[in-house]
């Protein structure tokens, strides 16, 4: 073990162990040695942790709180993520292989995810009134739905946490949040800070383990009435199927397969930046990488050529120093898996281009950056998604070719188009099957507009004020403020012919 201790779960307003007392190792990808141990969760500690959930929202004070001294807590964490921002980045990187530059920056952006929700619903929840000639007051006030139930990923995953931890609780309901199995440690800060800050106990709950268990109980439970889900596609679907049972409200930011394409008239420098930038950083583990990099026939040997001299500069090392620009891969398994789809490359008829790893790192799970080239829209490696500092490369002859590999893929996740004319450039955004598209731009994040896919890449929007439409229930309410006219029923004199039948 590496000196950290073990991690339990936050039930309640506090720290312990499963009912099982049951533990699972965490493994430093850097190493492959164990970090420490982690309580394994069982149906018994999400049912216990649904109660407290349930209890605060029905019996607690946080839904009946003035909103701004619910808005506070949220105040107060964002300061607390600021305070322990460099122990974040630390457990995140030696627990995901995230170098640790790149790390720092998810800590800063968790912490405006409080800050932003807070502002938003001081400025943004509110409803709606319409006046109907007079006689009628017509109504709408956002509520909390309930009890939260929030299952998140291993890659970002303190970010990605906080973006669905902050709204969820800015609106008033309670939470359990299920993380990802191997990344426990900034889920348990994530605690620490929550229970330093002071919220009420069972307002936030963290249940440790995996998702065919902790997972699959937290989603049957009757008493979670909402599930937002950021994962694999496949895992997503079963999501949605046991959700149905209950009728749950869900949220699915699935997998992606996300165009880049360049024009000949684009500006290949930025380009350049943006390709590289978009797959190998974070080390190619985002839903939103640009895993697929169309190339305009009369560019495609000079932007190559170009692409190699920059992977082959890419830093590969040890995720805890700071000139590490790629690092390892979160588990063993996943790093089996992307090499697999590597290999799969090759019996395809992809011309597989890499660097290599240096010396001295063979204890970890490092694939290095990896160009595809000379694909085919229709290989496996380029209609999969392979989650990985791995690019598929091809080459489109018109305007028109490029639109239809771009949505010749099940997923929709987002898109990038580099072009100087932009007429061009807002005429394919917009052609793109995609629920995000950035032209002349690279993955640039603002908490205001909706975050999401289409097709195989997901389901709902959340962010800025669309995650009120998620994490709240609209009431609508009738008022008179006359005297309306209301039909007679039953008022009038009975008819002989009724009365003579009732005689």
């Amino acid at each position: 073990m590496t000196g950290q201790p073990k991690v339990l779960h936050y039930i309640n307003g506090r720290f312990a162990e499963g009912e099982a007392g049951v533990y699972f190792r965490n493994i430093n990808p850097f190493t492959n040695e164990p970090i420490n141990e982690v309580a394994e969760g069982r149906k018994e500690d999400i049912d216990a942790a649904v109660r407290a959930a349930k209890q605060a929202f029905d019996g607690g004070p946080w839904r009946t709180m003035p909103v701004e001294k619910r808005l506070r807590y949220l105040f107060r964490i964002a300061e607390l993520i600021e305070t322990y921002a460099d122990d974040i980045a630390y457990l995140e990187a030696l627990d995901t292989g995230i170098p640790i530059s790149q790390a720092k920056k998810q800590a800063a952006r968790a912490a405006e995810n409080f800050r932003f929700y807070a502002e938003m619903v001081k400025t943004r929840l509110v409803g709606e009134a319409y006046q109907v000639n007079g006689q009628f007051l017509n109504y709408t006030v956002y509520k909390p739905v309930g009890v939260a139930g929030l299952i998140t990923p291993w890659n970002t995953p303190f970010m990605l946490e906080t973006w669905k931890v902050a709204p969820a609780l800015a609106t008033g309901n309670t939470v359990v949040l299920k993380p990802a199995e191997w990344s426990p440690l900034t889920a348990n800060k994530l605690a620490e800070i929550i229970d330093e800050a002071g919220l009420p106990a069972g307002v936030f709950n963290v249940v440790h383990g995996f998702g065919e268990t902790a997972g699959a109980a937290l989603v049957a439970h009757p008493d979670v009435r909402l599930i937002s889900f950021t994962g694999e596609t496949t895992t997503g679907m079963d999501i949605i199927r046991n959700s149905a049972a209950t009728l749950k409200k869900t949220s699915m930011e699935l997998g992606g397969k996300s165009p880049l394409i360049v024009f000949a008239d684009a500006d290949l420098e930025q380009a350049l930046d943006a390709a590289v930038w978009g797959v190998f950083s974070l080390n190619g583990e985002r839903c939103t990488a640009n895993s697929r990099l169309l190339l305009e026939q009369s560019i495609y040997d000079e932007f190559v050529a170009r692409l190699k001299e920059r992977v082959d500069r890419i830093v590969i090392g040890d995720p805890m120093n700071p000139a590490t620009e790629l690092g390892p891969l979160i588990h063993r398994d996943h790093w089996e898996r992307v090499n697999r789809y590597i290999e799969i490359a090759r019996q395809e008829g992809a011309s597989v281009y890499a660097p290599g790893v240096p010396k001295g790192l063979e204890r970890g799970n490092f694939v290095p950056p990896t160009l595809l080239l000379n694909c085919r829209n229709d290989m496996k490696v380029a209609q999969e998604e392979i989650f990985g500092p791995v690019m598929a490369v091809m080459s489109f002859a018109d305007e028109e070719e490029a639109i239809r590999l771009a949505n010749d893929v099940k997923y929709g996740l987002a898109a990038y188009v580099w072009t100087s004319d932009m007429k061009r450039g807002h005429r394919v955004a917009q052609a793109i099957e995609s629920g995000m598209a950035w032209v002349n731009s690279p993955n640039v994040r603002d908490l205001r507009i909706p975050f999401g896919g289409t097709k195989y890449s997901g389901i709902g929007r959340e962010g800025g004020h669309y995650s009120f439409d998620f994490y709240t229930e609209v009431q609508v309410v009738h008022v008179a403020v006359g005297d309306p006219s209301i039909p007679p029923l039953g008022k009038a004199a009975p008819s002989s012919a009724l009365s003579a039948e009732r005689t």
